[in-house]
């Protein structure tokens, strides 16, 4: 077991305090921090505090799978960790995104290989061969846009904005199955020349002034929303999609769940991610990097979900909280030490024969594994190896870890 010292993600729309913050270090940092990468993925492993220095994490799997994985965990995946955890810092709204399944990524992966686009490419879609599930446990409120919304619910809101240039739309949305309205409709949007979009967006957040301004309060959130949105993306075609997205809030401890397909952007807050080790992106909107509108729409599923389908359900076995995903690569919980927890080792569940990362989130702990004990405090990490558990924890105040181990 060792302290595990992230790789820091540098992008425009992150923070200059949140992940500075909560690792304990100085703040407003000279960029903003966007994402925190623990794990081991080839575009920038976690690094190990060992005894001799700091050893690439990725170094570290690569030089001994066996006891870093364990047989288990190699049988079903190969020799490399399955999964990546990461702290998300959004400051500003994220590109409107979705990711491809493992058929899609395969196929993807080698059709740009064939084509000679190169992995670091601008316009390259696949950079690995992995679907990409990934799971959000907010930190702080986090605010997000998420799956396909029910059609009759996105007609109330289309109609409650009260704009004539959105009628034709409501039309085709309507007139025929959900999922095939809910694809014409965002393409037609997706598509449209610019000029249409010069004149359509800006009666859009016409719309949404008004209704903010009416003192309206079913529909607030949405109608902020694509204000923000449409400040920072002018004559962006996914402000007319977010339209047709859920816009869901999450209180610290809440998750989504997104698979496959999913079309999605983060909005504003702090959390938790934990994926498929895996950094597969088709963009939709709402950035400058490179959008691939056919190859998006190839990957996208277009069947509606309400937002409590989104939601990640949790159930609490012993200190731990666990999130409940049909992820393979992942399984996730918070292990919580409270009340009569304190004070006094105990054992941390030990279902998992794979490896952790462990990440405190509240307070400061103990952690005993066979090799090595290591103090984690609010931001610190460590990796254990599969071969060093099971662990033991030990807290004085009330704390939680965050812990991440393959999926059963």
């Amino acid at each position: 077991m060792e302290l595990l010292r992230g790789a820091t993600r540098t992008y425009a729309w992150g923070s200059r305090t949140a992940i500075a913050e909560f690792t304990g270090r100085p703040s407003p940092t000279a960029h903003p921090e966007a994402e925190l990468w623990l794990g081991a993925h080839p575009a920038d492993p976690a690094w190990l505090e060992t005894p001799d220095g700091e050893k690439s994490l990725l170094d570290a799997v690569q030089a001994d799978p066996d006891g870093q994985l364990g047989p288990a965990v190699r049988s079903r995946f190969g020799d490399v960790l399955p999964f990546l955890v990461k702290v998300l810092a959004a400051e500003e709204p994220l590109s409107l995104q979705a990711h491809p399944s493992s058929e899609q990524a395969i196929e993807g992966y080698v059709r740009e290989d064939r084509q000679g686009v190169a992995l670091n490419a601008p316009n390259r879609n696949y950079r690995d061969r992995n679907h990409k599930p990934e799971l959000l446990v907010a930190l702080s409120q986090f605010d997000a846009l998420g799956g396909f919304r029910p059609v009759a619910r996105t007609i109330e809101l289309m109609r409650a904005l009260a704009v004539s240039d959105l009628d034709p739309f409501i039309g085709l949305l309507g007139g025929q199955s959900d999922a095939d309205g809910l694809r014409a409709l965002f393409t037609t949007w997706i598509t449209a020349p610019q000029p249409d979009l010069d004149v359509r967006i800006p009666a859009v957040l016409d719309g949404a002034v008004a209704y903010v301004r009416s003192g309206a309060t079913e529909f607030a959130n949405e109608a902020k929303t694509l204000l923000e949105l449409g400040e920072r993306y002018p004559g962006d075609a996914g402000v007319l999609a977010a339209m047709l997205l859920n816009r869901i809030t999450l209180a610290p401890g809440e998750a989504l769940f997104l698979s496959a397909g999913n079309l999605h952007s983060y909005i504003h807050g702090v959390g938790m991610e934990v994926m498929a080790n895996s950094d597969n992106v088709l963009r939709g909107g709402l950035t400058p990097k490179h959008v691939d509108v056919p190859e998006l729409l190839r990957v996208l599923d277009f069947t509606p979900a309400d937002e409590a389908t989104l939601r990640t359900p949790t159930h609490r076995e012993g200190i731990e909280l666990v999130y409940d995903t049909t992820a393979v690569e992942f399984a996730t919980c918070v292990l919580i030490l409270d009340e009569g927890n304190l004070g006094h080792e105990i054992d941390a569940p030990s279902r998992h024969d794979g490896p952790q990362i462990l990440v405190c989130t509240e307070g400061s702990v103990v952690v005993r594994a066979k090799s090595d004990v290591v103090v984690l405090d609010r931001g610190s990490a460590a990796w254990v190896a599969a071969d060093d558990g099971p662990i033991r924890l030990e807290a004085t105040e009330p704390s939680k870890l965050f812990r991440a181990t393959v999926g059963l």
